[in-house]
């Protein structure tokens, strides 16, 4: 028997996500088998997924597949619990459905704010010793003290305040979470075990700049969505927050306890170019801070964006960079020609989009040219149209409705 625990803390998996029309299926087969190998050869106890399992809330059959094939590997045949909660892409009802089956492999499901896990003891030894709404804890096979999770699956506000009990439709939904976990950990987070908090929300230090989402996420912080929640919301007692929803590994504090994003294990857009990837090993021990290893993955396509001048350099620059999934800006005086398009699609099958950009482009009004930069995204197209339509800059309202829009 041993103090020490080893945790594994991931996210994000996106099962069965496409990147525009392109299955990234084979990718992520890879990357689950590379996650399941870092397991196995860090001696890992136990591995807790922080969310957004899935792409979507119905997703397709080879995504069910290998999620469940993986967890089951991850297990270790039960040695290893592994506990999953719903991110702001999953249905917390399919989430949770093979709960019961699931228990029996040391599965832990959770996909309300206000799930609780039903008490078990497997064979090997793993245990559910404790539990209430929105806490668990695990007596682990080979390890003395316990561990302690508190688990906040995503909700928007409303649904937040409804599972959690809280009638009063003022109360900011960080005062809610605050006064839910301090309550728990109160309750059961002493210092003779590991005390963790698990959740996929927004989490920033007060007064901080928010982090920025991936470019095709369904974004959190939007009408009718959830508020970020400080990092003093979070408990004393807690030694380590695993948090799931930005793409990219972000430290959002490090003192008084760690509180972490552990980001995706493939790069899923563009706004993820040259991201290095990693899954995150948690040594913790009762009543001591955590220390933390970074393990980065290595499967997976590169995801690259190049701008060229003429055909020549995008055909070479394309065959330098031959196994990338690529976005292709073609800066030219004329707008290509179909011949060009194949000349250029014919040299690399992992062309995602190819994005003509005409030097000096104007279109005609009745106020005289306008300058039009196709280089901008979405968002920034959408404000110069509704200025040059209404006359002013579209408000806060309007650009929080147009950015959900974009995320269905």
């Amino acid at each position: 028997m041993i103090n020490n625990m080893r945790i594994l803390h991931t996210s994000d998996w996106h099962l069965g996500k496409r990147l525009e029309n392109v299955s990234r299926i084979n990718e992520q087969v890879s990357v689950m088998q590379e996650i399941c190998d870092i397991a196995d050869n860090e001696n890992v106890d136990a591995v807790i997924i922080s969310g957004d399992l899935f792409d979507t809330y119905n997703p397709p059959t080879d995504a069910v597949d290998l999620f469940y094939k993986t967890l089951k590997r991850l297990t270790n045949s039960g040695q290893r619990p592994v506990i999953a909660i719903a991110g702001n892409h999953d249905s917390p009802d399919r989430i949770e459905s093979p709960d019961p089956l699931a228990r029996e492999c040391g599965i832990l499901f959770a996909g309300y704010p206000n799930s609780q896990i039903s008490p078990f003891k497997l064979d090997s030894g793993l245990e559910v010793t404790k539990s209430d709404e929105g806490f668990v804890e695990l007596s682990i096979p080979g390890v003395i003290e316990p561990l302690r999770v508190l688990f906040t699956p995503y909700a928007n506000e409303y649904r937040l305040k409804t599972f959690l009990g809280y009638d009063d439709s003022e109360e900011e939904l960080r005062n809610i979470l605050q006064d839910k976990w301090g309550h728990l950990s109160e309750k059961y987070c002493d210092n003779k075990g590991v005390n963790i908090l698990m959740t996929h929300l927004f989490v920033v230090k007060k007064g901080a700049a928010m982090p920025i989402e991936p470019d095709d996420e369904k974004p959190i912080l939007h009408v009718g969505g959830a508020q970020a929640v400080y990092t003093d919301n979070i408990p004393k007692e807690i030694q380590y927050t695993a948090l799931g929803h930005l793409h990219k590994k972000r430290v959002v504090a490090d003192s008084p306890s760690p509180i972490i994003y552990s980001g995706s294990p493939l790069g899923y857009s563009f706004g993820e170019v040259n991201q290095k990837k990693y899954v995150l090993i948690i040594d913790a021990s009762a009543n001591k801070s955590v220390a933390i290893k970074d393990v980065e993955l290595t499967s997976g396509k590169k995801l690259l964006r190049k701008r060229a001048e003429s055909i020549e350099e995008a055909c070479e620059w394309l065959k330098e960079n031959a196994n990338a999934l690529v976005e292709l800006t073609m800066v030219t005086d004329n707008y290509l020609t179909a011949e060009e398009r194949k000349i250029i699609n014919n040299s690399h099958d992992g062309i995602i989009t190819l994005i003509p950009e005409v030097k000096n482009k104007t279109i005609l009004n009745n106020s005289g040219k306008v300058d039009i930069d196709i280089s901008k995204g979405m968002e920034a197209l959408f404000e110069d149209y509704f200025k040059y339509k209404h006359g002013q800059n579209p408000n806060e309202r309007i650009k929080d409705l147009f950015k959900e829009i974009l995320s269905l």
